[in-house]
Parts: structure tokens; sequence; C-alpha cells
């Protein structure tokens, strides 16, 4: 069977894929940015990133792909994954949450249509 395709924004992503991506890209996303055609002819800017069940193209240019690792908190100063950030994942891969748990941390991973 073949695997779902999905084209979605990077803040559309549940929390588990954000966790999976950081560690498939821990030198941060720039450098792995494709481009591709839509349907309306558009060239679109995306990183790739496969799970078990799905194949995403997550959108963002490389100004964005630089933003996202610059405010997050689980990258370095270098642009790189810090070391210790699977310290803070639990045994079932989760990172651990405190009590303000973020509305998007709860958003699933849907089909984005354009």
């Amino acid at each position: 069977m073949a695997k779902k395709r999905i084209v979605i924004d990077y803040e559309k992503l549940s929390e588990d894929t954000l966790i999976s991506m950081k560690i498939e890209y821990p030198d941060g996303f720039e450098d792995n940015l494709i481009t591709f055609t839509n349907k309306e002819g558009r060239f679109i800017s995306a990183l790739p990133f496969e799970t078990d069940e799905i194949y995403y193209l997550i959108r963002m240019t490389e100004s964005e792909a630089k933003q996202i690792i610059k405010d997050d908190d689980d990258f370095g100063d270098d642009g790189k994954l810090r070391d210790d950030f699977e310290d803070d994942l639990n045994e079932d891969g989760q990172k651990y949450l405190d009590d303000n748990i973020d509305e998007a941390e709860n958003i699933k991973d849907e089909p984005y249509e354009e």
C-alpha cells in the first residue's frame, strides 16, 4: 500500500511529528528544503519528512526554516539540536510537557488542499 502524501504547514504538525522531525534533521531544516510545483503551477518550498504511514511535504521558505530553528529552545545558538534533547523525552518518545500545553500541540496532521 502506498503511503499517504500530505502537504502541510509547519504550524499544523502534531507534537509527535515535530519531535521526530527534530531527530531526523538535527542540523536544522534549511539545507534540506526542496522545491516542487503545486497543481496551480506555482513553485513551493518544503521540507520532506517521512513516517511509517505518511510522506510529508512541510511548507516553509528558507527564511522560515531559519527562524523556526532560531525560535526553538530545543536547538542551540549554533542551529543544531541540543545534545540533551533526547534526555527530555520519556520512554514513549514524548517530550515532557508542563501543565501549560500550547493549543498548537493538539493539532492533528491533516492534509492541506492548495
